[in-house]
């Protein structure tokens, strides 16, 4: 366990452990502006340089202070953030910044940076990622829309378009956009307060300042920021309390000309059990879709990719994998990161082979997504020179039996669907008889090698989309 040394107090140590643990500009964003009020074994009061730090830090960083001041002091330590007291002027009234600055940074060890008392760090940054910028996004026939309204609202918060609710299936870029946003508005202005939080933050935040009676903090925090940036918004469904605070949350931002950026996996209208009032808010501004990029973006998203992990593949690679990881541009950069590994550990070049073996099921739960029961039966049927109504009929022969089955195996491997759904759809059979054929298949799969090379032949073709 950490102790403390002679020279250092609980604070001097526990601060120390932290300027450790965070990145630099992580720990000179949050911590360094941190002045120990009072201290015994038992407590620790800070004070923060403003109301909005010690909100923003005891939301999100007063566990791991705690943590680690427990680990020096051997037992719990209750940490109370507060707002410094602003210094009586002196009789002439005219202190400087740099002043106040030096006296209260003479009170703390680990001051490094000249900031005046009365700055407010940038808030929130350590949330962003710093890869999600506009620069780094690449703009499609799929996102043009989501993309131009996104930099008129970083260049011109609350007054291109408020709110801006852009919604699109999941790794399509929606948080690319918000995080690129925010990074805009605070290299815009850096003192801006913006607040990038998901719904389930949120919420969790709301219940939190409930249960601990610190309702008026929460609000005075996210009432007071001048843009809110809320991820997936569609988490509200259903919860009726944390929509009553949202609501007169956003009323207060939007009333006041603060800028509202909403991202969801569905357009407002859909989101089940939403309020009839949020939802005619979220589409009182501009309203955008992302759709999954086409053919040339998706090579396009792949070459950025692997310029940025200084990576080099052939054009036949890069076309493999835009034609195959074609839905979720986060399945792409994972598919690049696999093979960026690969590469690192292999000295050799990377061919086509290598990377369909290396993305296998990366590649399968791919096309489980775009593959029918129905294109699995047609394409089964056709290798085993059945016909398809033979396939889905009652006939129970060998020559008929086998191939069915197979069928049903690769339609529980390369589908989502229930066992039901795929029974149904082989003439009304139940799940069990699924369940049945999938066992007699592995089965024959580890006793016969031709019927397994038989049905990771049809199992590749149906993936590669060659159904």
């Amino acid at each position: 366990m950490p102790s403390t040394t002679p020279d250092l107090t609980l604070w001097e140590s526990t601060n120390q452990q932290l300027k450790n643990l965070f990145p630099a500009d992580i720990y000179e964003m949050w911590f360094s502006d941190l002045v120990c009020a009072h201290e015994s074994h038992s407590k620790i009061v800070l004070e923060a340089a403003s109301e909005f730090n010690a909100i923003w830090i005891e939301n999100n960083f007063l566990d791991v202070i705690s943590q680690q001041a427990r680990s020096f002091a051997g037992a719990p330590v209750e940490i109370s953030i507060e707002v410094a007291k602003p210094e009586e002027k002196e009789e002439s009234g005219n202190e400087s910044k740099s002043e106040a600055h030096n006296r209260v940074e003479s009170s703390s060890r680990e001051k490094s940076r000249d900031i005046p008392v009365n700055h407010a760090p940038v808030p929130n940054r350590s949330l962003l990622n710093p890869s999600n910028t506009f620069d780094n996004f690449v703009v499609g026939s799929g996102n043009q829309l989501a993309h131009a309204a996104s930099i008129a609202v970083a260049n011109a918060p609350g007054r291109a378009y408020n709110p801006l609710f852009v919604f699109g299936e999941t790794g399509l870029g929606k948080t690319h956009l918000m995080h690129a946003v925010a990074h805009q508005m605070l290299l815009n202005n850096p003192s801006a307060r913006i607040a990038y939080i998901s719904t389930e933050k949120f919420t969790n935040e709301f219940i939190h300042a409930i249960r601990e009676n610190k309702l008026a903090k929460f609000r005075k925090f996210y009432r007071n920021v001048d843009a809110l940036l809320v991820d997936d918004i569609h988490f509200l469904s259903g919860k009726e309390s944390t929509q009553e605070e949202f609501f007169h949350t956003f009323n207060d931002l939007f009333e006041s000309g603060r800028q509202i950026f909403l991202a969801s996996d569905r357009p407002a209208n859909e989101i089940e059990k939403l309020e009839n009032r949020l939802v005619s808010r979220f589409q009182w501004g501009l309203v955008s879709d992302i759709q999954a990029p086409d053919f040339e973006t998706r090579v396009a998203i792949l070459r950025k990719k692997a310029a940025s992990m200084k990576i080099t593949l052939d054009d036949e690679i890069m076309d493999f994998l835009a034609e195959r990881v074609s839905r979720n541009v986060r399945r792409m950069e994972g598919a690049l990161t696999r093979i960026a590994g690969y590469d690192a550990l292999v000295d050799r070049k990377i061919d086509l082979d290598s990377v369909e073996r290396l993305l296998g099921d990366l590649l399968q739960e791919e096309a489980a997504s775009k593959v029918t029961v129905e294109q699995i039966q047609q394409k089964v049927a056709d290798y085993y020179h059945i016909r398809f109504s033979e396939l889905v009929g009652r006939r129970r022969t060998s020559q008929i039996v086998f191939p069915r089955q197979v069928a049903m195996y690769i339609s529980r491997t390369l589908t989502s669907d229930p066992l039901k759904s795929i029974g149904d759809a082989f003439g009304g059979r139940d799940h069990g008889t699924v369940i049945h054929a999938c066992k007699q298949v592995e089965n024959m799969m580890e006793q016969d090698g031709s019927v397994k090379r038989g049905v990771d032949y049809l199992i590749k073709q149906l993936s590669s989309g060659r159904a």
